[in-house]
């Protein structure tokens, strides 16, 4: 808030450089609030594909928290009024990439009870079906909207 009070200021001084700077700066702010939560859902969806994938079954709320990432991940990710997206399918598979370990990390602790590490439990699935699975269950959401 303290920003906007800031860009006020700069505009009424007509100070148009400080402006357009600091204009940038909320941007990028703005950009990175949706890219961590898209990555708080992405872990949270590739953790219920992972104990689909390790204990070869699924429950209701595992299926829900499945299609409740993957919309809450195209619900942040698309512009509301310019239309689109703001991050493109690479961008969504590096996000994808990068939540993976810490999804194997909370899926070792609640897959067969806690059972194996993390280690042990990733020698159990493919790594990159799940991921491709994710990837395609977001391009479905995204086609819906």
């Amino acid at each position: 808030m303290e920003e906007l009070f800031e860009l006020r200021r700069y505009l009424e001084q007509q100070r148009y450089p400080e402006a357009l700077a600091l204009l940038g700066e909320m941007e990028e702010m703005s950009q990175d609030d949706k890219i961590n939560k898209i990555y708080s859902h992405a872990v949270i969806l590739l953790l219920h594909l992972l104990k689909q994938a390790a204990e070869q079954r699924t429950t209701r709320s595992w299926d829900f928290s499945i299609w409740e990432a993957t919309r809450e991940i195209s619900r942040t990710n698309k512009r509301r009024k310019a239309g689109g997206y703001y991050l493109k399918e690479p961008d969504l598979n590096d996000i994808l990439q990068e939540a993976y370990p810490t999804a194997l990390k909370r899926a070792a602790m609640e897959a067969f009870e806690g059972r194996y590490s993390d280690e042990e439990l990733d020698q159990q699935v493919n790594a990159e079906s799940i991921q491709t699975q994710a990837m395609n269950l977001l391009k479905q959401e995204m086609a819906v909207e």
